[in-house]
């Protein structure tokens, strides 16, 4: 995934794409979007790449509503990205599953993720271009590049809570954890 970029068009096949899949689930159409005419004329060879992906649903006010995704390579980003919008609305366990009344609220995000790449040196995490995943003991968690701008982290306060996102304590990454980090192209719905 190597100099891997999206043009403002796919982003917005991309979008689609996610508002579709939520839209499908409520009609009870099964896959509809996804295996439309519309759709595959559209797919471009960035939107065939094989990514990982997470979708973020957001209502007013920038509140989250529900977040999945995976660091699955093994799958075209446009499938990945139908699949997570669903997972994302429906069935996060932070959060009640959507309901057809909300989704007219409800604002989408995407990230595309490039592959994990392990690192023994927690200079080289970038506040702002980097997301975080921690393994230790069991137990996993990952926060997006965004989290730490939007909350305006330090790499230290960023591997804090990446540790608490995996149920571990604060000062978890400090010692026998597994530390990677990736980038995403980050764009959401205006």
């Amino acid at each position: 995934m190597k100099n891997y970029d999206l043009t403002e068009n796919e982003k917005s096949v991309l979008l689609k794409i996610a508002r579709k899949s939520i839209e499908d689930s409520f009609n009870r159409s099964k896959d509809l979007y996804i295996n439309s005419k519309d759709l595959i004329s559209s797919l471009t060879d960035n939107l065939k790449a094989d990514a990982g992906v997470f979708v973020t649903l957001k209502t007013k006010g920038e509140q989250l509503r529900g977040c999945i995704g995976n660091f699955n390579f093994n799958i075209p980003v446009y499938q990945n990205v139908y699949n997570m919008a669903k997972e994302a609305a429906f069935s996060d366990p932070r959060f009640m599953p959507l309901d057809a009344a909300e989704l007219k609220n409800v604002k989408i995000e995407i990230s595309v993720l490039t592959p994990l790449q392990k690192i023994d040196d927690f200079e080289k995490i970038e506040i702002g271009k980097h997301g975080l995943y921690i393994i230790k003991n069991g137990r996993h968690g990952v926060l997006l590049p965004q989290v730490a701008t939007e909350n305006n982290m330090d790499r230290r306060q960023f591997l804090e809570a990446v540790s608490m996102k995996a149920g571990l304590p604060p000062d978890a990454y400090k010692q026998g954890a597994e530390i990677l980090i990736f980038s995403a192209i980050v764009f959401g719905e205006n």
